[in-house]
């Protein structure tokens, strides 16, 4: 039996200060990230698709709501897809007056392996790959779409294509409202693909019809 877990990242958010808002609530799709998610729905929409589940946070439910009333779907929360943990969550974080400048804040580089500055990928990666399972399972031999945010995403991908988790943040491909798909045969992964259905709207995003990973377990 075939199964798709289609794992979307939020829109763009409203932050006009460029706070790294991490699990900070208040923090809403701009106009845009809501055209992104009307994209993303809309990519979807011809799909099998019974459960819908998002992070608690307001963007991820803001961008599960036009997929989930697409199929006259309820959208859920599943706690295991909230952003990770950060150090500098409330701060800004570019050059000049940014926090990563600031010599308090070094102490956070120590290892960027774990990373030293949040949640360990491991973990975030054994919470991310439960709430998938969780959707498999709810969503047998149909599709289901789970909403998270970009560290999440792109740390599960990497697990489940067995790469290390540790990485350049400036690598991962995991745009706004792109959409990372496992297909399962029975419980067993056997295919994880990539594509950007709203990166028209997002100028420099990659132009990426979609990519495929085959995982062989």
């Amino acid at each position: 039996m075939v199964t798709v877990v289609h794992v979307m990242r939020h829109g763009e958010v409203d932050n006009p200060h460029g706070v790294l808002y991490g699990r900070l609530p208040g923090y809403h799709l701009s106009e845009r990230g809501q055209q992104m998610a009307q994209a993303a729905a809309d990519s979807l929409k011809d799909e099998d698709i019974t459960h819908v589940v998002a992070s608690p946070l307001e963007r991820a439910q803001e961008t599960a709501a036009p997929v989930a009333a697409a199929h006259g779907l309820e959208v859920g929360v599943d706690d295991r897809l909230v952003e990770s943990v950060n150090h500098f969550e409330g701060l800004t974080v570019g050059r000049g007056d940014g926090a990563l400048w600031r010599r308090r804040h070094w102490k956070a580089y120590t290892n960027p392996f774990t990373p030293s500055w949040g949640e360990p990928y491991g973990e975030i990666a054994a919470r991310m790959t439960e709430a998938l399972e969780a959707a498999r399972a709810a969503a047998e031999g149909h599709e289901a779409v789970l909403v998270s945010h970009q560290l999440p995403v792109w740390t599960l991908r990497r697990s489940l294509e067995r790469k290390r988790l540790w990485h350049h943040p400036r690598r991962r491909e995991c745009t706004l409202a792109s959409l990372t798909t496992v297909r399962f045969h029975g419980s067993e992964v056997v295919d994880v693909s990539y594509s950007e259905p709203a990166a028209h709207l997002l100028p420099g995003a990659l132009d990426v019809t979609g990519t495929s990973t085959e995982v062989i377990r």
